[in-house]
């Protein structure tokens, strides 16, 4: 039991007995009291005023005095500022607490829940690598799913490919086109990098074409476009010859007639005609298709094992996206959903406060909602989950307000437990990435380059201490690795995942800052004591300075914010607990010795101390998915 829970439990008993009040344990408010009053943790007493007509001061006084005489073990005093009782835990529950945890290796893992949670992440399309935006998705989702499992719960990591549609033909009429039967094992690329040129070949290609056509179109000649776009091109060309017209009103009919332009060119009606064959299944266009996202496939394996990103299962879009319809009959026929005259089926969401959303076309064909519903149902019966995350940037939240109030509606079984874990986008500090222009940070190259700077700097620091010839070429590459790794993984986890956040690769590996090495240095900083002198295991710690109780406060508090980040399904909670524990260690190192300590009584509470430090640093930056090693 942790100590606010002891607390709350004494106090829930206390208030019991003093006013015959029935309290729920959680509901009585408990935190960590301000640096600035004295005391370890603060109940606020503001609730029961009303109730018990009495003041916070006289409340406060009967509680603090009633608890101390109760639990002395817990509570040796207490004080009152304003409404607020400042209590303070009593040294022989730190004491006790280390003497049951430092050799505890389960420390930090709840009991079993009996919840069953899938993760959805990750989520690539076949047509590029995985770049700098799939890095946060894939650290936030893999952390998120480890974090729930300390939490107790079942957990399925999921994945759903993005195998079809028109950007996969996109790369596979670039590849026919211009490849001359090149493939990755000939020009020694690797596959999904090899996919993803011919996009980008295809869009260099793509922006040719435009401008051709839209100089025609400009010229007035629209002959060459379809009727509905001849009929759109002549009203915005009209309004073009304005000439009171707004500078920006201009470029937006200018920005949509070039988006025509694009959609008419020749290549574009060549890629949709690859994509009709692909619907048709046409046997020479599957076998492309096979043999592309193969190449894919392998790649992302490598980058996968790479970053340590994994699956329980993953769902294919090819074999999913016809999933759904079933529902529409049957939203139908519920009224949930109605028909146009066109024949198209949509659902009316204006009461909630968005607007009414196609869920199937007027040729039969179904949304991406109506394949997500029919993946949402396939998940449920696949594992049955209390709960469904699916970790997806912040510009599908409006796709996935819908697509929970649609299984709300229809009355599926796994609606309620639909959770977005909506995430900010990614920004390098020159700007955005753009995936048509090829500017995109591919993973591989961001993960090898960091690996590169952080074994340039190792290198130079063990070169000048003369420690380099102490690691052997294997110890070297897999430190380099690990330190590499985990700065990318700590700067991505570190901030709130609805925050948008710049990437700065310099920063991330500065070991004297809020980063992944920092921390990595404080573990094989602490393990390099460990290995001189261990804990004995005799006798009791007793006699706690400020700063060894400053750390036993901080060291208890694991499970609960491991607890909070699962609740909040936030990483960052770990990332800055584990570095405030790694900072209010090494402050304690500077103050007090561990291997010259007064006596062997302070060793041994320090050896204890330093253990269990080592052991939740460790586990806190497993759950971020982040190595620590044995020595720097």
């Amino acid at each position: 039991m942790s100590v606010i829970n002891a607390i709350r439990t004494a106090t829930s008993q206390v208030l019991r007995e003093l006013y015959n009040l029935e309290t729920e344990k959680k509901d009585i408010p408990v935190s960590v009291t301000k640096p600035e009053f004295e005391g370890d943790y603060t109940i606020v007493l503001f609730g029961w005023v009303k109730q018990l007509k009495q003041s916070p001061d006289t409340i406060g006084q009967a509680i603090g005095n009633r608890l101390v005489e109760l639990r002395p073990d817990l509570v040796s005093g207490y004080n009152i500022i304003k409404g607020f009782l400042n209590l303070s835990v009593s040294e022989a529950y730190w004491t006790k607490f280390l003497d049951a945890t430092y050799t505890a290796g389960d420390f930090g893992q709840l009991p079993a829940s009996g919840q069953t949670v899938v993760v959805e992440y990750s989520s690539p399309n076949t047509n590029k690598p995985l770049h700098l935006g799939h890095l946060r998705n894939n650290f936030l989702g893999w952390s998120v799913a480890e974090i729930l499992k300390a939490n107790g719960h079942k957990v399925i990591k999921t994945s759903i490919v993005n195998d079809r549609g028109i950007h996969i033909c996109k790369s596979m009429l670039a590849w026919q086109r211009f490849a001359n039967g090149a493939t990755p094992a000939s020009t020694n690329t690797k596959g999904d990098h090899f996919v993803g040129d011919y996009y980008v070949k295809f869009e260099n290609a793509l922006k040719e074409e435009t401008g051709p056509v839209l100089d025609k179109i400009l010229a007035g000649d629209i002959s060459g476009l379809g009727e509905m776009d001849r009929e759109k091109a002549t009203v915005l060309l009209k309004k073009l010859e304005d000439g009171s017209l707004a500078d920006d009103k201009k470029k937006e009919i200018l920005d949509e007639l070039k988006e025509m332009a694009r959609n008419n060119t020749p290549i574009m009606q060549e890629v949709r005609a690859m994509l009709r064959k692909w619907e048709e299944g046409n046997p020479e266009t599957m076998e492309l298709w096979k043999q592309m996202n193969g190449w894919v496939y392998d790649g992302f394996e490598v980058t996968y094992s790479r970053i340590g990103s994994d699956f329980d299962k993953t769902y294919y879009e090819s074999g999913t996206y016809l999933l759904g319809k079933q529902f529409v009959e049957e939203g139908l026929a519920k009224g949930v959903f109605f028909r146009k005259p066109d024949g198209s089926v949509w659902i009316d969401l204006t009461a909630e406060g968005l607007d009414e959303k196609l869920v199937l076309r007027k040729d039969g064909t179904s949304v991406y909602i109506t394949q997500d519903l029919g993946l949402a149902k396939l998940k449920y019966d696949d594992y049955g989950m209390n709960q469904s995350i699916y970790v997806i940037g912040d510009e599908q939240n409006y796709h996935m307000k819908v697509l929970k109030l649609i299984a709300e509606k229809l009355g599926l079984p796994h609606a309620e437990g639909i959770y977005h874990l909506s995430y900010g986008m990614v920004e390098l500090p020159h700007g955005r990435m753009k995936s048509r222009e090829g500017t995109v940070v591919d993973a591989d190259d961001l993960v090898e380059e960091l690996v590169n700077e952080v074994k340039r700097i190792t290198e130079e620091k063990l070169t000048e201490t003369g420690k380099l010839g102490d690691y052997s070429t294997e110890e070297l590459t897999a430190l380099y690795d690990t330190l590499g790794l985990g700065a990318l993984k700590f700067f991505l986890l570190r901030v709130d995942p609805k925050k948008k956040m710049v990437f700065n690769p310099e920063e991330s590996i500065d070991i004297h800052g809020f980063t992944g090495p920092f921390i990595q240095y404080t573990h094989a900083r602490i393990k390099s004591i460990l290995r001189k002198e261990q804990p004995t295991g005799q006798g009791e710690s007793k006699g706690l300075l400020p700063a060894e109780k400053n750390l036993l406060v901080e060291l208890e508090q694991f499970p609960t914010i491991v607890e909070q980040a699962g609740n909040e399904m936030n990483p960052s909670v770990i990332a800055n607990y584990v570095f405030q524990l790694a900072k209010t260690f090494n402050s304690f190192y500077t103050e007090h010795s561990i291997a010259n300590a007064e006596s062997a009584e302070k060793k041994e509470l320090r050896l204890r101390l330093a253990t269990l430090v080592a052991h939740v640093i460790k586990r806190g930056m497993q759950l971020m998915g982040i190595r620590v090693p044995e020595r720097m």
